[in-house]
Order: structure tokens, then C-alpha cells, then sequence
């Protein structure tokens, strides 16, 4: 664990983090934890999930983000002990590189439900829950830089990643009046469990090649991902909203 000192950026913020249990999503909450929030860490990954949260002094609910009843279930879980919810973090996602011809309808389905539907439930639920309590918040999806070209070998991601992108800006629209911000981020090659298994990270040689291609000479690490998640969270970015953030260390360009 870091020994990193927050400035009180959330305090009094009550965050909700999907794909909790670990990477992106539990850096999130041990930033946001530290920067004052209250924060509830949800995922399919029970255990790993518990221990995340423990670790960082947060709450943990088992959440299937593709389940509209279980995103009612979670936020109104939250609704009730916190009274409040400032922050939501659409995280939860996965990852399955194939090209276009190799990809199923069943694959197509479960990433588009996880992907797609899972930001879209959260945009609805957790928007709705905004509005009701009327204090304005922050809502960041985390798409990818899929969601800004093509990129080969990932048709279902991709497709769900410019979808992730457009909801974002749809969104912002809809919530400005509310005092609610959305914003997008789109994280090129991030060193975490979902990409351990594309070919091109497949060994330390590998890896280095790849780290030596990107204009910044290395891979992106899951800080580096919630510290512009925290910016967006925070007051910092109060005039950001509708936008994209690009997060690749040069990939896209």
C-alpha cells in the first residue's frame, strides 16, 4: 500500500466505485479514501472484493452491473446509510481481443451487457439518485482508447467502448441543470488483470517492446489512471463536463 496523503479533495463525498475489487477500480477507492470520501467498492468478485475494501477502509457490495435490479438494490443500499451520493465511478468492464469473424453473439452480448448496458444502468440509477438529492456530483465512465478509433482485434470492446463515449456526452446534456457532471476517460495499455492475457503482454520481453513503442517509454499503471479519475471526481474539474480524456501516453494520436 502507498503511503499517499490526500489534501481532503472529497471530503464529506460519498463515491461509488464499480469493478472494485481490484486494478483500476480499487486504486480508485484508495485514492478517493484518502482524499477524504466515503467509499463503496462493488463487483462480481466477492472475496477479492471484501479484501480491497478492508485494505482501504471502504464498503463493499456485490453488484452485477448488467442487472438493473441489482443497481437499484446497491444505490439504494447507499441512499440509506450515506443519504447521498456525490461521486459515481462506471468502471466495471471487461476485455475478450477477438476480431470480427471469431466473435459470437454470446461474446457480443456479454460485453455489450457488462460494457455498455452496465454504464447505461448507472447513468439511469445513479443519475436518478443525484437529482433526488440535489447536491450536483460527478459521474466518470471509463471507456477506452477503443473508444476513440479502431482498434484491431476488438470488435464487441470496441463497439461498447465508442458507445461508453457517446452516453457520456448524451448524458452530460441531460444532468447539466442538475449540477451533475459527466465526463469520459480512455485508458490506452494499463499494466492490470484484464490485458494480462493479450498476446503483446505475454512475457517481461514483450512487454518491454511494447513499453519502448509509446512516446513516454512505458505502460500505464492503474495510478495513473485514478489520479485523472480523482480530478474529475473533485471540484478541480467543476468546469468539465461532456468531454473525453484520453490517458494512453501517447498511443492515440
Amino acid at each position: 500500500m502507498s503511503d499517499y496523503a490526500g489534501r481532503g479533495r472529497l471530503a464529506g463525498k460519498v463515491a461509488l466505485i464499480t469493478g472494485g475489487a481490484r486494478g483500476q477500480g480499487a486504486e480508485e477507492g484508495r485514492l478517493f479514501a484518502a482524499e477524504g470520501a466515503t467509499v463503496i467498492l462493488t463487483d462480481v468478485l466477492e472475496e477479492v472484493g471484501g479484501q480491497s475494501a478492508a485494505e482501504i477502509g471502504a464498503e463493499f457490495l456485490v453488484h452485477d452491473v448488467g442487472d438493473e435490479a441489482a443497481w437499484e438494490t446497491v444505490v439504494a443500499d447507499v441512499i440509506a446509510h450515506h443519504g447521498r451520493l456525490d461521486v459515481l465511478v462506471n468502471n466495471a468492464g471487461i476485455f475478450q481481443p477477438k476480431q470480427l469473424l471469431k466473435t459470437s453473439v454470446e461474446d457480443w452480448d456479454r460485453t455489450i451487457r457488462i460494457n455498455q448496458v452496465g454504464v447505461f444502468l448507472g447513468l439511469k440509477v445513479g443519475g436518478r439518485a443525484m437529482i433526488e438529492a440535489g447536491n450536483g456530483g460527478s459521474i466518470v465512465n471509463i471507456s477506452s482508447v477503443a473508444g476513440m478509433e479502431g482498434v484491431f482485434g476488438s470488435m464487441a470492446y470496441g463497439a461498447s467502448k465508442w458507445a461508453v463515449r457517446g452516453m457520456t456526452k448524451v448524458a452530460a446534456k441531460e444532468f447539466g441543470r442538475d449540477g451533475i457532471r459527466v465526463n469520459s476517460v480512455h485508458p490506452g495499455i494499463i499494466e492490470t488483470d484484464m490485458v494480462s492475457g493479450m498476446p503483446a503482454m505475454s512475457d517481461d520481453a514483450k512487454r518491454e517492446r511494447l513499453a519502448r513503442s509509446l512516446p513516454v517509454g512505458r505502460l500505464g499503471t492503474p495510478t495513473d489512471i485514478a489520479n485523472l479519475v480523482l480530478f474529475l471526481a473533485s471540484e478541480e474539474s467543476g468546469f468539465c463536463t461532456g468531454q473525453e480524456f484520453v490517458i494512453d501516453g501517447g498511443t492515440f494520436r
